[in-house]
């Protein structure tokens, strides 16, 4: 790997995103890269997917590109140029211009991690999709049909419970191949970990996505509060709809629980990995936290932990990881769900 593509996985992956390099950083070097790059893939599908001055059809035929391009189907090298002029981020613009590089470090991991990452990569692309087919068209002014409860539970699984499986996989091969673990219950809790971030995404950004013709919310819900999409524009129908909202908050709550479990399930010798998975859990219960106090319909407001709370998080679970029941302990000090 030459110093300009290793820096691929450094210098452009923190550029992109400065929360999941935080987590990088503390992974041992056994998994990083490949961790890495898997994100750094993802976040391109999803660039693209995101790119709203480019039409549908031509998302959804660039994402069907890089995809066949990921898992070997196509051997031609992609070039992205023009895509990459349409993109408001300096860091996201460059990514899809250094798109190959990115093959071509995919092609230097065993065979055993590519197959992995491509697995992976396949499974977000699938939701990238569906998502692109089900909203494509949507404005603030057209909002469309919400999602049914069995879909939302398909699409956080697409684009995030996918992940923990992943997740899992490649640090049991590398990191504790012999550890006696329960392996099912590691792959199904990995993966409510995943669909529990994205949910508290989905919660934090309703605002966002209604005024981009998005609705997550199931429309059978919503219905029976006697509430439309369109009513959730107006931020003095959050009483109405808080109700629902909770048990949402309530789900994503439970799920970030199983995330937490599964952390404790992992050797406690491995500390690092430990670490990266406790700091968006964290973060996460902390979130839902304000979610249940602030009007989650008031646009003007983005509800996020700031940088100090987090860098409060993470100091003290590195102070606490040598007292295991302190430790332990982080999660339950942390916003309840509703009872």
């Amino acid at each position: 790997m030459t110093p300009d593509t290793a820096n691929l996985l450094t210098d452009l992956l923190k550029q992109v995103s400065r929360s999941f390099y935080t987590t990088l950083w503390v992974l041992p070097r056994a998994v990083r890269p490949q961790i890495g790059l898997a994100y750094l893939l993802a976040r391109a599908t999803d660039t693209i997917a995101d790119t709203e001055l480019v039409t549908v059809e031509r998302r959804l035929g660039a994402l069907q590109l890089l995809r066949d391009r990921i898992i070997g189907q196509r051997q031609e090298p992609l070039d992205f140029g023009e895509l990459s002029l349409n993109q408001g981020e300096p860091a996201e613009k460059v990514l899809l211009q250094r798109i190959e590089e990115a093959i071509t470090v995919l092609e230097g991991f065993s065979a055993a991690d590519r197959a992995l990452i491509r697995e992976v990569l396949v499974t977000i692309t699938s939701g990238q999709q569906l998502d692109l087919e089900r909203f494509g068209g949507a404005t603030g002014n057209h909002i469309a049909i919400p999602l049914t409860d069995p879909e939302l539970d398909d699409y956080t699984y697409r684009v995030a419970g996918c992940v923990g499986e992943f997740w899992t996989k490649i640090c049991r091969a590398h990191l504790f191949p012999a550890a006696p673990l329960d392996d099912a219950a590691l792959l199904r809790d990995g993966v409510r970990f995943g669909k529990g971030l994205q949910l508290v995404n989905i919660l934090r950004d309703l605002p966002k996505d209604l005024r981009q013709g998005r609705c997550y919310l199931p429309v059978e819900r919503l219905t029976a509060l006697g509430l439309k999409p369109a009513d959730l524009l107006d931020n003095r129908n959050e009483p109405r709809l808080r109700l629902l909202y909770d048990r949402y908050l309530d789900l994503a709550h439970d799920h970030l629980a199983a995330g937490w479990d599964y952390t404790n399930r992992l050797p406690w010798s491995c500390v690092r990995v430990r670490l990266a998975c406790a700091w968006p859990i964290l973060i996460g219960v902390q979130t839902l936290g304000r979610l249940r106090t602030e009007n989650v319909l008031d646009e003007s407001k983005r509800i996020k932990i700031t940088r100090a709370k987090v860098r409060n998080l993470i100091l003290k679970s590195v102070l606490l990881y040598p007292l295991p029941g302190l430790w332990r302990n982080l999660f339950a000090r942390a916003p309840a769900r509703r009872s």
